[in-house]
This record gives structure tokens, C-alpha cells and sequence, in this order.
């Protein structure tokens, strides 16, 4: 198939899993187009099949947001046009799927009548924070009926699609997936004795992109609360808006000691697989690609009661999941997992064959695979390819 991917470049989750999406495709065989404004976080160089199309945002004084909404539509026609797509998968409704839908419109007026079929995934913030603003309520609702197919990464979003915005569309839930043979314990002693500043002590650490909805405050709430009675190390991996803020705490309340800030990594694996307890209070989850990845690098996790986490950790077998402001229950199960290490081995070994089952590129893709041939099967005639 030719299939045209339409993502974010930033190191969220939907970039990333839309970025690895589009990696596995490639290696499976097909024709691959990642259309974004910048080359994503993830982005790998020489794969064949696998073609990065920049959309390029004219600065126009008169226009503020909708320019990137109608390079990108641009951008799928002219794509669409010069390789003969069969799938436009958009990951992020708003303005992804909108662009889509807008470019299919373009296409089916043209002389050759040819509109690639449009797949839309819904990653959680384009529902629970866009989607619910008054302002995009029905825009978003509209774009997502109008794609051929919707996918949600978990059924806690599936059922806040349906909630939230009316949606009656048929959404197949298809989970983010790690590309497996990437993700394992490697450690590390040189990361592990900077990260510990060469002390014999367990690490925690948090990655996000550090917006209130991942509530960093909380981590460092749950972690002060954690040393009192555990020497532990804290690692945040990431940034965002809420990080100087965070600093600022590390450093009023003396624990500059005990805490590093490392920034976005590329090679987050590395960083995992040189700590033992992975915190995620979050405020919502919709899946939790995070947890996941920390889960694949050996790392127990203790994660917020919300969303589709608990869809992916199971509780007190795989990690354990507490409810969001519940920061002392989260502070006494991270203190039972650094203190009881064959507890810690066995959820990790848990969630290992968990996410071997689930949760690998070689469980998840074809999924996706399958869900393109069932769109292009439900095809009206003269909606098409000439």
C-alpha cells in the first residue's frame, strides 16, 4: 500500500508512535510518506520506503493558526497527487484530520478523481483537552465522522470520544506498541553513578513533556515523601512549560543533591535501564507510552488510576496504580518496590511477557494493516483510484 502518515514532530506520544508506525510499515513492505512541519523526534535516516515530506507554513501577517492547516491540506494534494496514496492516516484529529478531509475534498473535484481513503487516530489531548473547548468541539467532532476509519489507542478514549463529543462513528481501538528489539534493560554503570552522584542507591525517575496534566509537582511530591525513609536518587527526563518551576522547587527545598534534570533523550532506553521505579501521577493518561517504555526496560512502575493506564499496567501484578491525588498511597508503593526486590523482579518480569503479548510492533502493526484493507474494502464505488 501507499500510505501517507500525518503527525506532529514533537516527542509526545502520538509523534512518536506515528513516527514508529510509519518505520514498521516501511520494513513490512510499503510505500510511506510522514507528513510534518519538521522531521519528527524519532525520525530514522536510509530506511527505504520511508520519505519525509516537510510542510512548509508560509509567515503571513493576516493569519495567526490557520496557515499550517492549509499547507498541510496542501501538502496531502500534492503528495496524494504525485504518488497516488491509498491511505491518508492521520494521527491527532485536530488539524490533522481536518486538513485530510479538506484535502480529500480538493482531490475529488480534480480531473482525475483520485482521493486517497482517510484513517484518523484519536491519542487522547485532541479529546479530553481540545476536543472538550467549546471553541473546537465540533470541528473535531466533524473531522473524526468524516474520516473513512477512527482508531483510539485505548478504550477509556473510545469512551470519552463517545462522551465527550456525540461521536456515533465505529472507533477499533488499536494500542501504541514499542518496536521491541529497541526497548530491553541495558544498563549502564557510568549514567547510573552520575545519576547517583556515585552513591549506592536506588533511582527514580519521571518522563514527560512536563505540562500540568503530567503534574511534575506531584512526582517530586511523591519522591520527598519516598526519601524520608528510602536514600533514593530522582531523574527527570523531558521538558515543557512546568519545568522552571520545577527547578526552582528543587532548589528551594534543598534537594539539588538528589535531583538531575537530563532534558529530552534520544536514547531514553539507556536512561530507563539505569533506574528502578518509574513515577507517572498524571492527571490523564489516555494510554501511557511512557509507562510502557519504562516497563520494557525493566523499570516498575507507579502510575495514576486514570485513563487507559490501567488498561496497561495491571495492579500490584504488572505496577500499581493509584488514584491521582493519592500522592502518599504512590510514595508507600514505590517504597515497597525499592525496599522488596523479588516483588519489584516479578512485577517487572510481568510486565516484560505483558508487553511481549500486547504490546510489540509485530502485535500492533498488523492490526493497522488489517483496519487499511477494511476501509479500502468499504469503498464506494466511483470513490477512488482511477
Amino acid at each position: 500500500m501507499k500510505i501517507g502518515i500525518v503527525c506532529y514532530a514533537s516527542v509526545g506520544g502520538s509523534g512518536v508512535v506515528a513516527t514508529e508506525l510509519a518505520y514498521a510499515l516501511a520494513q513490512r513492505g510499503h510505500e510511506v510518506h510522514v507528513l510534518s512541519a519538521e522531521r519528527p523526534f524519532r525520525w530514522r535516516t536510509g530506511v527505504p520506503g520511508l520519505t519525509f515530506e516537510p510542510v512548509a507554513t508560509p509567515a503571513y501577517p493576516l493569519f495567526h493558526e490557520p496557515q499550517y492547516l492549509l499547507a498541510l491540506a496542501t501538502a496531502i494534494v500534492r503528495v496524494s497527487r504525485e504518488h497516488r496514496l491509498d491511505i491518508v492516516h492521520a494521527h491527532y484529529a485536530v488539524p490533522h484530520a481536518t486538513a485530510a478531509y479538506l484535502a480529500r475534498q480538493m482531490l475529488a473535484g480534480g480531473a482525475k478523481g483520485h482521493a486517497p481513503r482517510t484513517v484518523t487516530t484519536l491519542h487522547g489531548t485532541d479529546i479530553t483537552l481540545v476536543g472538550s473547548d467549546p471553541s473546537y468541539t465540533r470541528v473535531v467532532a466533524f473531522s473524526i465522522e468524516q474520516s473513512h476509519g477512527v482508531t483510539a489507542v485505548s478504550e477509556s478514549l473510545k469512551r470519552d470520544t463517545a462522551s465527550a463529543l456525540g461521536v456515533r462513528s465505529p472507533i477499533r481501538v488499536v494500542p501504541n506498541f514499542l518496536n521491541c528489539a529497541d526497548w530491553g534493560r541495558t544498563p549502564d554503570p557510568d549514567t547510573r553513578a552520575w545519576l547517583t552522584r556515585g552513591r549506592d542507591e536506588p533511582v527514580v525517575v519521571h518522563v514527560s513533556n512536563f505540562r500540568p496534566v503530567k503534574r511534575v509537582g506531584a512526582v517530586l511530591d511523591v519522591f520527598r515523601r519516598m526519601r524520608r525513609r528510602v536514600p533514593c536518587s530522582l531523574v527527570f527526563i523531558g521538558d515543557g512549560p512546568d519545568r522552571p518551576m520545577l527547578e526552582q522547587r528543587v532548589a528551594e527545598e534543598g534537594l539539588g543533591d538528589s535531583v538531575r534534570f537530563v532534558g529530552e533523550r534520544r536514547d531514553l532506553a539507556r536512561w530507563l535501564s539505569s533506574t528502578d521505579l518509574f513515577l507517572l501521577p498524571s492527571a490523564q493518561e489516555s494510554f501511557g507510552l511512557a509507562a510502557l517504555e519504562a516497563m520494557a526496560c525493566g523499570v516498575a512502575v507507579v502510575a495514576s488510576d486514570v485513563g487507559g493506564l490501567p488498561e496497561v499496567i495491571e495492579d500490584g501484578v504488572t505496577g500499581f496504580v493509584c488514584p491521582p491525588e493519592a500522592t502518599d498511597m504512590m510514595a508507600e508503593r514505590g517504597i515497597e518496590l525499592l525496599t522488596d526486590e523479588p516483588r519489584r523482579a516479578r512485577m517487572v518480569e510481568g510486565a516484560a511477557a505483558r508487553i511481549s503479548e500486547r504490546y510489540c510492533a509485530n502485535r500492533v502493526v498488523p492490526q493497522y494493516e488489517a483496519y487499511y484493507v477494511d476501509v479500502l474494502a468499504a469503498r464506494p464505488e466511483g470513490d477512488g483510484p482511477g
